[in-house]
């Protein structure tokens, strides 16, 4: 975007301060924040948040973002780092901390596990009653974000950033889909680019311009004790030296304030609020007068000052000082809501951004907004990423309120949401449960693990496919069916439901010319019927999604996509599209939940598909990778001859209305040949062997496609694509790392993901996709490592503490016995091959 267009941040706490900064600092010179407290204190969460930054976390993501806000603040002068301490109280809490242990390894954040004598030590104000280790994070420490807000806003005066303070937003203005300005009580501001930073308020800021903000400010306890003897003369007044401390197993965390000690509290119960009803922002704002600070409410606080005394016996000689419940963003899943409103150019959001992940964040937004991409990938924050079911009052309620009764609870990688299920099901879904399916959530959508229905079928696994015993947490939403799906899909036939596949029509004069600038693959050239499988790529070639086009006619195209991002990515290019080229128009139309979805493979598929349709379904009248439309006992279907699994066979598509015929007409020919209904569990399995990557886990916009193994997408004859000019200067050069294959050599330790990978110990990268390959009895998984690693090394996979050894291969995908060779995404040109035929 230009530099010098007109940027007004709505906001100027330590989200739209540090975005003004980072704009700032990269040569934008025409920016302007407007805020409705005083600057001085403006009386958002940022005034009242105690500023504990704790780095390692789940997601990469945060974990980057955090990491460079400590990296900002302490230039700033802002950061305190007194480390971090996390203890445990229960022996699950102990395994959590090792299983965190290895997301610091994997993100780069240096910790150490700690035995309950060495957290005394470093924090003598703990109970050996209660804490059996812990967990130690020395770069960890306070963020002074009120201080580091007035220094930024100093910093970004002197090179033009201009402040209005006390100045409510009253409105967005707008002309032909884009911002023009924002109004307020004092007059209208001028505005080519929108940046809505109002924390709590964010959901009324984006309600002007018709934005859902998927965004519920909730009430969170924080009190103060009365002064400590033993920590007296230890500190600066408000300041601290010990370890920034979270008893997650209570749902405490605690810092020092001076010789008094700050206690938060997540255990009592959730505390919505309409940041409508807050009124005005008073002309000043203090401690004791602010809108983002609710009066205390001692009751809920009471279990907390009893567990807080049990861990921390000091607290027996002192009495809750002061406190207050501060009012906190929290999202549907956690993550913070980052990116362009998809109704609206210009309007940009950043909101439900904590302290921790405030500057990693702005740095984030200054990149895409300078270069069109940040680089760190930034998909799971993205604003766009939810469902439409998941934009509804009463979802983004609920379940921001079961995040927050959740926050420090031990959550499982599968674990899935308990309430607001049943929102999306398939036409099969009756069907589903009647052969006792166990489903889990994903996008809204139940989807099948396994089918209890068979379990008959376990004592007729031949030995080298039984599955192995599991440990208690690679066996939470797993069950030893998934080994009977897969050797039913390898040996006979298997029916996957994949309704829950994203399904776009784009159609119109503009179609091809749309996904053929947006993609890797050549449109132009392929015949009627053709099904390509493509990657969308950013400017330097990182991966966005991969997607598979089936060109339906030369007007009109059908993808399946990874999500709501692909959708909204469409939409938009499609209207810049038509806005440049009227007579270029495409029309982009999400039919998911219109269609349905069947994928039937395995050896035994030709045979079930000749019983249920009299077309021709021969490699001749449909070879793979082409699509036609068939009739299934009646059932108009659109039949892709591909293959998620390796094994031959169809994605079987058709209207909503008619999949239950389509699935009953399959069962009942498919039963007498052995065909069973699988679940995701045995997919994913068998997804990796077969060398499919998976979006998120094992390619983003942080790999391109030659480390990622995917150069064979690369059309070397198409030009001029999103990404394009970056591959022609990747493909000279030899990539770092590769996505690689492992097998666990014990054939019996399952990992799960993001685990670190050691190689002559030293972390170097960590778990992508990882299953139980049921074909070959033993676990696999992808990771990146360095290039330099060579088939048959060994590495080690860290594992709840204790090391793994794995065996490196160049491919993931797998020989069946019979010699034939699964169909693999892992074949394909390297950067030097695709360099030769440019």
């Amino acid at each position: 975007m230009d530099p010098a267009q007109r940027v007004v941040i709505i906001g100027a706490g330590i989200v739209g301060v540090n975005i003004a900064d980072e704009l700032a600092s990269r040569g934008w010179t025409n920016i302007t924040v407007v805020e409705q407290g005083p600057l001085d204190m403006p009386g958002g969460s940022t005034s009242h948040a105690p500023g504990l930054v704790f780095q390692i976390n789940p997601s990469k993501t945060l974990s980057s973002f955090a990491k460079y806000t400590v990296q900002k603040l302490l230039s700033l002068g802002c950061f305190n780092q007194v480390g971090g301490l996390e203890v445990a109280e229960t022996p699950e809490r102990l395994e959590e901390l090792k299983r965190k242990h290895g997301y610091g390894c994997s993100w780069g954040v240096p910790s150490s596990l700690l035995s309950a004598e060495e957290c005394l030590s470093i924090y003598p104000l703990l109970s050996k009653d209660v804490v059996r280790g812990g967990l130690h994070i020395p770069s960890d420490g306070l963020a002074l974000a009120a201080n580091a807000v007035q220094r930024l806003i100093v910093r970004t005066r002197k090179v033009g950033v201009r402040y209005i303070d006390k100045t409510p937003v009253t409105g967005i203005e707008q002309r032909d889909g884009r911002v023009t300005g924002v109004k307020t009580r004092s007059g209208t501001i001028p505005a080519d680019l929108v940046l809505s930073c109002g924390g709590l308020w964010g959901v009324e800021l984006g309600a002007m311009v018709d934005l859902t903000i998927p965004l519920l400010p909730v009430g969170h306890q924080y009190a103060k004790t009365t002064s400590l003897s033993v920590r007296r003369g230890k500190n600066p007044p408000n300041g601290a030296s010990l370890p920034i401390l979270r008893h997650q197993d209570r749902d405490l965390y605690y810092r020092e304030h001076g010789d008094q000690l700050g206690i938060g509290y997540y255990g009592h119960r959730p505390m919505p609020v309409v940041a409508a009803t807050l009124g005005d922002t008073p002309a000043r704002v203090s401690e004791d007068n602010m809108p983002s600070r609710m009066d205390f409410t001692p009751k809920d606080f009471e279990p907390a000052w009893e567990l807080s005394q049990q861990l921390l016996p000091v607290l027996r000689e002192s009495k809750v000082a002061t406190g207050f419940n501060g009012i906190m963003s929290f999202t549907p899943d956690g993550a913070p809501l980052v990116g362009m409103a998809p109704n609206l150019d210009g309007f940009f959001v950043a909101e439900a951004v904590w302290v921790t992940h405030s500057a990693g964040v702005a740095r984030a937004v200054a990149q895409v907004l300078t270069t069109g991409r940040s680089e760190i990938d930034i998909a799971e924050c993205s604003l766009s990423r939810f469902e439409d079911v998941q934009l509804t009052p009463a979802f983004i309620k609920e379940t921001s309120q079961q995040n927050f009764v959740e926050v420090y609870d031990i959550l499982h990688p599968l674990q899935p949401r308990e309430s607001l299920r049943e929102l999306r099901v398939s036409p099969f879904y009756e069907r589903q449960k009647e052969l006792g399916a166990y489903f889990l959530e994903t996008g809204g959508w139940e989807r099948p693990q396994w089918y209890e229905a068979n379990a008959s079928l376990l004592d007729q696994v031949p030995d080298k496919w039984k599955p192995v015993p599991r440990d208690p947490w690679s066996a939470r939403y797993y069950s030893p069916v998934a080994a009977v799906e897969a050797w039913k899909t390898r040996t006979a036939a298997a029916l996957y439901d994949l309704t829950s596949i994203r399904r776009l029509e784009i159609s119109g004069p503009g179609a091809v010319r749309l996904v053929q600038r947006l993609s890797t693959g050549d449109l132009v050239s392929k015949k009627v019927g053709s099904v390509t499988f493509m990657l969308l790529l950013d400017a330097q070639a990182g991966i966005k999604s991969d997607i598979f086009v089936t060109k339906l006619s030369a007007e009109n195209l059908l993808l399946a996509v990874n999500g709501p991002l692909d959708f909204d990515y469409f939409t938009r290019e499609a209207r810049a599209q038509s806005k440049v080229a009227p007579e270029q128009w495409a029309q982009v139309r999400d039919i998911t939940s219109g269609t349905c979805c069947i994928g039937l493979w395995g050896p035994s598929s030709s045979d079930i598909i000749t019983k249920a349709s009299q077309d021709d379904f021969s490699s001749k009248s449909l070879p793979y990778s082409y699509a036609k439309k068939v009739y299934i006992s009646g059932v108009p279907v659109i039949a892709s001859a591909r293959s998620f699994v390796g094994e031959k066979g169809w994605e079987l598509c058709t209207s909503a209305d008619n999949g239950l015929r389509l699935w009953d007409t399959l069962m009942h020919a498919g039963r007498p040949l052995g065909l069973v209904a699988a679940g995701r569990s045995a997919f994913e399995a068998l997804r990796l062997e077969t060398g499919f990557r998976s979006l998120g886990l094992d390619m983003s916009t942080e790999h391109n496609p030659f480390e990622a193994g995917l150069a064979h997408v690369l059309d070397p004859r198409k030009q001029d694509y999103v990404g394009y000019e970056a591959i022609k200067k990747l493909a000279k050069q030899q990539s770092s790392r590769r996505l690689r294959g492992l097998s666990i050599n014990d054939g019996r330790s399952v990992v799960l993901g993001k685990e670190p990978v050691f190689w002559n110990g030293e972390a170097v990268g960590y778990i992508g996709s990882a299953a139980f390959g049921y074909t070959i009895g033993k676990p696999i998984a992808h990771a990146y490592l360095p290039a330099t690693i060579q088939d048959g090394d060994l590495v080690d996979i860290e594992y709840f503490g204790r090391r793994i050894q794995a065996t490196v291969t160049s491919d993931t995908s797998l020989k069946l016995s019979s010699g034939s060779k699964l169909r693999s995404r892992n074949d394909g040109l390297d950067s030097n091959s695709f360099t030769a035929r440019l």
